[in-house]
């Protein structure tokens, strides 16, 4: 233990009490003795590279390339997919992948290239590997979008196989690895994952391992709950996906090149990956933004849908207290007529903490509760975390050691480790045997009356005093069959753990759709729910952080994400808390939630300017439901993002790469808030084309800088000329906001209208809009009548329709 664990440990004791505390240190002392048990030494190790090329065998869609000590499969898939798999590894087993392996692309060809070299050539993308093991990704056209150098193995000795390879194959994770790319020096990274700093990496490390911070996080704080090997690169050569398909514990490191640098010449961007094990496979994703995120869902799999309640104004706290501050809280919505969609009860509801339980004094009748909210429009949301109290009696507990579902050192034993109930043991999400039993188990959460369900403590955490706050990393899992420890299991727990519950839920409800969201996750996890920022500091940096994540989740291929509005530790001050609350109003998932003791988050305790303020983006809010509706629906079905950031359609256009204050959301909207004290003016860079503010209706033409009013009771919203928004009219009925589209270019404009919140697949409409004279027509491209009342606005005249 060095200084930095000790002070560690006291700041532990304080956070969680003394018996917590000691129970903290005993749980970080078991993990090392655990670890340095079970865990070979790093040992002597042999530097490894590919060698020369030797023969390629052609194969439908690629290839295999032999090398002197190893081998790389290339393989197109019929989308455009590029799979690089080294040492033997394929695309298959995976958990980021949605089922099985894309089919090849039939017309991709492998033939010899220059320099004694091979490269695959196919319509969407060209792949030049060399005779060294160097692999560019071009274009059709020629234009190298990544130049992979190549990679390095550290191989154990003696773990080599008959071919003098120690890779995937010889037991994942017999080699480390480093593996270093090169991009346009005009590159900009995004994505991996949640990051606080952002949503543009700047230069620097990032480690790929999914970890609690430990108290509130800011700006400066990485890793987060949520990471994820997955880079959008952003170039004038265009745009590219990469993703490492591999859950090891990594460090990316992220350097961005420089134009004319030196004595004229361009230094290219370089991205340096380093893993600890695992399998060295990855996908190259080429193309339009739009594009590259389509074929990314094509991939992985569709984002769930949320139910339409799901995508209204929801309120949490941890500290309710009970039914009585329930309902005082929640009447205080309605007798200020502010609309409210659902409240989420935190770990305070449980008994003593423990997954599953109800606290009978504070809840006394929780469905009774629950039937009470539902009939004024307010769903209930319960917290679910994954550690179970090792206690004898407890109904969990006992019925999982039963059907042995937890998760065990390498000695066999259940680790236990400590969280908010105790000493506690971890299912292993990895089984599907487990995941069927652990699904089962919301049958008690749906029969209280809960209507969504909020994954926490999933990294997965155990308290610990020094060390890393999870399980040992010899902590052993399933792995689907396959078996292995936590060093591969840690980041796809949370994963795991959301599909366990996403099936459950479906077999428990079958004809609805699950609302579910979780802290930790990994790629992919889309397909079953969303994420939150997790614990993000209260504060102005905490606000800018929330607008990172969000932006990046969303470029990683997770649209539905939101923050804690207000900040989960601390009291914020009135301006904050109403920007914050401004910002979240547009934001997928929009939710207040605080700390025990950091204050309450309804908009009335902030006085009565902030209430009226916040009345305002609530209801603006409410208006725009038919637009979220659209976009969730877009979002399963094409993958793009609900926020997406101002180059989604411009990305060669280098001022708005570097924009990170403001977003689109949607195709319509320009969102540009309020990030700093005292904001009530601020620039907005615009894209191309004519943009309207919706408040005062003043035209400004991009691209280019603008200043734009942002005053107290609003932030700045921006319509796109010609565009055909569905909102809710006064009568509740959809209807659709056309924005005056600038003579000569027309709009366009979707619409999905609700199909309830089961699993009927919706109808997409599309919408037209052009000037004609004085007038602005709107027709749908099917030919048909509108059907919703139009109205128009940023033009003074009539419409047709």
């Amino acid at each position: 233990m060095d200084g930095r664990d000790l002070v560690r440990s006291v700041r532990m004791i304080r956070a969680v009490g003394p018996a917590q505390g000691l129970r903290s240190v005993r749980s970080a002392w078991r993990a090392r003795r655990a670890d340095a048990r079970a865990l070979p030494g790093r040992g002597a190790e042999r530097a490894r590279v590919p060698g020369a090329a030797l023969r390629a065998e052609p194969q439908p869609g690629g290839g295999v390339i032999h090398f002197a000590r190893s081998s790389l499969r290339v393989r197109v898939a019929a989308g455009g997919a590029v799979f690089c798999g080294w040492d033997g590894a394929e695309p298959e087993p995976s958990y980021a992948l949605a089922g099985a392996c894309p089919e090849v692309d039939a017309r991709a060809v492998l033939e010899p290239d220059t320099e004694g070299g091979w490269r695959v050539v196919s319509e969407r993308v060209l792949v030049v590997v060399s005779r060294h093991g160097a692999v560019e990704v071009r274009t059709p056209g020629g234009a190298v979008l990544r130049r992979e150098l190549p990679p390095r193995w550290w191989d154990r000795t003696g773990d080599e196989g008959a071919d003098g390879r120690a890779g995937w194959a010889q037991g994942c994770g017999g080699s480390r690895w480093v593996q270093r790319s090169e991009v346009a020096a005009d590159a900009r990274f995004f994505g991996l994952g949640g990051r606080a700093h952002g949503p543009r990496l700047r230069d620097g490390a990032y480690r790929l391992w999914n970890t609690d911070p430990g108290g509130a996080f800011g700006p400066g704080d990485d890793p987060l709950s949520l990471t994820m090997p997955v880079q959008l690169v952003v170039a004038d050569a265009g745009t590219h996906l990469v993703f490492h398909d591999n859950s090891w514990d990594g460090r990316v490191t992220l350097r961005e090149g420089a134009e004319g640098a030196g004595s004229g010449h361009d230094r290219p961007g370089s991205c340096e990956l380093r893993m600890d094990g695992g399998p060295l496979r990855y996908w190259v994703l080429a193309g339009s933004p739009a594009r590259v995120l389509q074929v990314w869902t094509a991939l992985t799999g569709a984002p769930a849908l949320p139910p339409r309640w799901a995508l209204g104004y929801q309120h949490a706290r941890w500290g309710f207290g009970g039914e009585t501050e329930v309902r005082r809280v929640v009447a205080g919505y309605q007798e200020r007529e502010l609309p409210l969609s659902a409240v989420h009860l935190d770990i305070d509801h449980y008994d003593r903490h423990r997954v599953f339980t109800v606290d009978r004094q504070r809840y006394p009748d929780l469905p009774g509760l629950a039937r009470e909210l539902r009939a004024g429009g307010v769903r209930l949301v319960s917290i679910v975390d994954p550690a179970v109290k090792a206690e004898p009696g407890d109904a969990v507990y006992e019925g999982g050691a039963a059907a042995d579902t937890f998760v065990r050192d390498a000695r066999g034993r259940e680790v236990r480790g400590v969280v908010w109930p105790g000493e506690s043991v971890y299912p292993d999400f990895t089984d599907a045997r487990v995941r069927k039993w652990w699904g089962a188990l919301y049958a008690e959460r749906l029969a209280q009356g809960f209507a969504g369900f909020w994954h926490d403590m999933n990294e997965p955490v155990s308290f610990a005093a020094f060390g890393e706050r999870t399980l040992p990393r010899s902590a052993r899992h399933v792995l689907e069959g396959r078996g292995g420890d936590h060093r591969e299991a840690h980041n796809i727990y949370g994963l795991a753990m959301a599909r366990a519950g996403f099936e459950g839920l479906c077999e428990l409800r079958p004809d609805e759709r699950p609302f579910l969201f979780s802290r930790s996750g990994w790629a992919g996890m889309q397909r079953y729910g969303g994420t939150w920022s997790g614990d993000v500091a209260t504060g102005w940096p905490g606000l800018r952080a929330s607008l990172s994540l969000v932006l990046g989740l969303g470029l990683c291929g997770v649209p539905y994400s939101g923050p804690d509005i207000g900040g989960y530790s601390g009291v914020p001050c009135p301006e904050l808390y109403l920007r914050w609350f401004q910002l979240g109003a547009y934001l997928p998932l929009f939710r207040t939630h605080s700390a025990l003791g950091a204050g309450r988050r309804e908009p009335w305790e902030y006085g009565s300017e902030v209430l009226g303020h916040a009345r305002t983006a609530l209801r603006e809010r409410q208006r725009l439901l038919p637009y979220f509706e659209t976009l969730g629906q877009l979002a399963r079905l094409t993958g793009a993002p609900y926020v997406r950031p101002l180059w989604w359609s411009a990305p060669r256009d280098r001022a708005l790469r570097d924009c990170e204050d403001a977003f689109l959301l949607g195709d319509a909207l320009l969102v540009a808030p309020a990030l700093a004290a005292g904001v009530t003016r601020r620039p907005v860079r615009l894209p191309r084309g004519r943009w309207y503010d919706t408040a005062t209706g003043q035209a400004y033409d991009g691209p280019g800088q603008v200043w734009v009013e942002a005053p107290l009771s609003r932030i700045p919203v921006l319509a796109r000329a010609g565009a055909v928004v569905p909102v809710a009219g006064a009568d509740g009925g959809t209807e659709l906001e056309v924005w005056a589209p600038v003579a000569g270019r027309g709009g366009s404009g979707l619409v999905v209208p609700d199909a309830g919140d089961g699993w009927e697949r919706p109808t997409v409409e599309r919408f037209t809009s052009r000037r004609s004279g004085g007038r602005v027509v709107v027709e749908r491209r099917d030919g048909g009548a509108v059907g919703y009342p139009v109205r128009v606005r940023g033009l003074e005249g009539g419409v047709e329709g």
